[in-house]
């Protein structure tokens, strides 16, 4: 896009912005890639990330599956396992200051929609009770059986993970109620037992949020980051936005940038550099 263009764009954001009494931020996998995270996009990039994973040739759907804890559950949580110690040791990226800086600037405040399992956007800052997680979090546990135990943190297992053959070398946490295997408290493909204790709770505050913002008559701006269509909760999430509250849409996104309507901003580049631009012309409109 040409800088004119690309200028013309980050205005009509920032406007969109800087009117809105309420902010949703919509984010998609795209938004870790600027912080080194991989998003898995296509079997090449989920190799490329997991050499062992490629020799194999397994895909990410096959790993990331409850039958692969049932069959192998050393591979599986040697998949788990390396990107549990990944997650934890990767610090988000600018770009989530500035989302940070956006949420306080409206004055009904901001709501997160996250399919990311990673916790970032809690090591950002963020509160706990502003968020969704539609896919569960890899921070939290659950039993592999249908037990009691419910979910719980996964704060006192540290993985250690041969690399070379994407398996864990040390025992695999266990059930708190029983003596059974633990996983992820995540929804894998072809998941039927996912625990959504936690996001029962995460939907209420979603609730109670949007009452609020529509009780006040809020004008209401949705900016997605990194949310394609290959996996599209967040986009759902955001087009049920527009649909129902008459939200505007800021997507942004390097190859999947097309918007509902005229009304919304569609910018082709990654999360940082998108976000940096916008906020650069946030500054320019409230300093004027």
């Amino acid at each position: 896009m040409p800088d004119v263009a690309m200028r013309a764009c980050y205005l009509r954001a920032a406007e969109l912005i800087v009117q809105a009494d309420a902010l949703i931020i919509g984010a998609g996998a795209g938004i870790g890639v600027d912080s080194g995270l991989p998003d898995f996009r296509g079997n090449q990039g989920f190799w490329n990330a997991y050499p062992a994973l490629a020799k194999a040739q397994l895909d990410f759907t096959e790993v990331a599956n409850p039958r692969t804890f049932e069959k192998d559950p050393s591979l599986a949580w040697g998949f788990y396992g390396h990107r549990l110690d990944l997650y934890r040791k990767t610090m988000p990226h600018q770009g989530f200051e500035v989302l940070k800086k956006w949420s306080e600037l409206v004055p009904l405040g901001h709501w997160i929609f996250t399919s990311n399992v990673d916790g970032q956007f809690q090591k950002a800052g963020f509160s706990e009770e502003s968020i969704n997680e539609c896919h569960g979090s890899i921070h939290h546990l659950q039993c592999m059986g249908e037990c009691v135990a419910g979910v719980w943190s996964a704060g006192e297992f540290i993985p250690q993970v041969d690399p070379t053959k994407c398996r864990l070398t040390n025992e695999p946490p266990s059930c708190i109620a029983f003596s059974g295997l633990a996983r992820p408290n995540i929804v894998m493909f072809g998941d039927w037992n996912w625990v959504d204790q936690r996001n029962q709770l995460q939907r209420r505050w979603e609730k109670r949020w949007l009452e609020i913002a529509i009780n006040n008559l809020a004008n209401i701006v949705v900016v997605e980051v990194g949310a394609g269509t290959a996996i599209p909760s967040v986009r759902h999430f955001s087009h049920r936005m527009s649909h129902e509250l008459d939200a505007r849409i800021v997507r942004i996104n390097p190859r999947e940038s097309l918007v509902p309507s005229t009304k919304d901003v569609g910018i082709a580049l990654g999360a940082l550099e998108a976000l940096r631009g916008i906020d650069a012309a946030i500054d320019k409109l409230t300093t004027q």
